[in-house]
């Protein structure tokens, strides 16, 4: 049986569903793709500061992959390997757009990865980080970057208006422009909001990603 061509380096986090999400979308939209393994990494413990993984990630940061078909090339920060995963393995534009002839909606779906990738991302684990794992507590901090994931949520709901995705025409496509965001606002009930109600639009998105049969499976790696 020959070996899969990605080894996937993660945790139960946020930062690493967009991966796993992804490449259970890769499985099943091209039977070619030959798949992945995952590499529980325990943060905890700080595996992920050990000499060889930061030889695969100077950062120390899960998740990274390595592509084994492609000489071992290691990546590193989600939104990174995501556009990695799509140069290489999505060659129909399932998950995203041509660059070259898709252009403005290429550019369109960078621009919510990237609003993710700062915004959402660093701002509810910072909530997170004051909520639950701060040596003292510091309301300030805690208010602070709730109040202003809530409003990172708001722009998802402007932009949600009349659409189904992020980026696209007319109603949008789901690609990932949505992939990105959505691990951290499913799980918005842990510090920023106890439900989306006040983020209807946001609400019915999550919803939706939520019952794409490679969400179910992929917000489960690693299976510990």
């Amino acid at each position: 049986m020959s070996q899969p061509p990605i080894v996937l380096y993660t945790a139960n986090t946020p930062n690493g569903w967009p991966i796993s999400i992804h490449l259970e979308e890769l499985k099943a939209a091209y039977p070619t793709f030959g798949g992945y393994e995952t590499q529980s990494i325990s943060i905890n413990k700080n595996v992920q500061k050990e000499d060889w993984f930061i030889k695969l990630n100077p950062n120390g940061r899960i998740p990274t992959i390595v592509d084994q078909s492609r000489n071992s090339f290691s990546v590193f920060e989600t939104s990174a390997i995501m556009l990695y995963l799509a140069q290489h393995y999505d060659p129909d534009f399932k998950f995203w757009f041509d660059p070259v002839k898709d252009a403005d909606n290429y550019n369109e779906m960078l621009q919510w990865i990237f609003f993710s990738h700062g915004g959402i991302g660093p701002m509810q684990g910072q909530a997170s980080y004051f909520e639950f794992f701060a040596p003292e507590d510091i309301p300030y901090a805690k208010n602070r970057y709730i109040n202003e994931t809530k409003r990172l949520y708001n722009v998802l709901e402007i932009r949600l208006k009349d659409r189904d995705y992020l980026a696209g025409p007319g109603r949008g496509k789901y690609s990932l422009a949505d992939l990105k965001p959505y691990p951290w606002v499913r799980i918005h009930a842990k510090v920023i909001t106890p439900t989306l109600d006040e983020f209807p639009n946001v609400k019915a998105w999550v919803q939706s990603l939520d019952e794409r049969p490679a969400s179910m499976v992929g917000l489960k790696v690693p299976s510990n």
